[in-house]
């Protein structure tokens, strides 16, 4: 018998679909800014890139206070715990059927190669897009105090934004590689997660971090 595992809250599935949304919307219309596609004039380009990118820094304000209120940062601490595992599953045990090495609980939702990938889109990718935005954004305030020209800033940005591409294409070829083709994304959906094996235990569903237990004591 399996055990369904209740993994993510209600924000985060907020926080993460949202998150996605917004970052197609951003690289679409970036795109377009570009001239890589005529799907959409400049200007409606333009404005819907802010528009998307305040939306984005908002949830991204809210999302840190989140996750360092709750304690949920310790998600993303680097681990060397089956990380050489998780490599060569990646690299092909997942295309021989061979079982996972890592199995998710509550308290430990991202295997090692997921924090250290994580982990640089919060630290580096993330802080690279806001700063060289709102840098562009205010250029004609903030030029004389950036030891940057203007294009320097604008192919820093679009590093970033390929960066991001790159993580997105391989985020969602991920999500396919579960013991079901939408095995994944159902979780990110639901919150619940079931198990392809049934060697973790169920967990009622909480929206705090530690998933607080009672247990009743017989009396002695």
């Amino acid at each position: 018998m399996n055990h369904r595992i209740y993994l993510y809250t209600r924000f985060e599935r907020f926080w993460h679909w949202s998150q996605a949304g917004l970052i197609i919307t951003l690289l679409f219309s970036g795109f377009a800014i570009h001239g890589t596609h005529a799907l959409i004039d400049f200007k409606t380009a333009v404005e819907v890139h802010e528009i998307a990118a305040w939306m984005l820094i908002t949830l991204w304000v809210f999302a840190i206070f989140w996750h360092f209120t709750t304690g949920q940062w310790k998600h993303y601490i680097p681990t060397h715990e089956k990380l050489v595992a998780m490599a060569r599953y990646y690299a092909y045990g997942m295309f021989k059927k061979e079982a996972h090495p890592y199995h998710k609980t509550p308290d430990r939702k991202h295997n090692p190669l997921q924090r250290v990938a994580y982990l640089g889109i919060k630290l580096v990718i993330n802080p690279l897009l806001w700063v060289s935005g709102l840098v562009y954004l205010f250029w004609g305030s903030v030029a004389d105090y950036v030891p940057l020209a203007l294009k320097q800033v604008a192919t820093l940005h679009t590093l970033g934004a390929f960066m991001m591409l790159c993580f997105l294409l391989l985020h969602v070829y991920l999500a396919t590689v579960g013991h079901t083709p939408l095995a994944h994304i159902k979780t990110m959906i639901t919150g619940w997660e079931e198990p392809h094996t049934d060697e973790a235990p169920g967990v009622e569903p909480e929206d705090d971090f530690e998933n607080k237990k009672s247990s009743a004591k017989a009396p002695s």
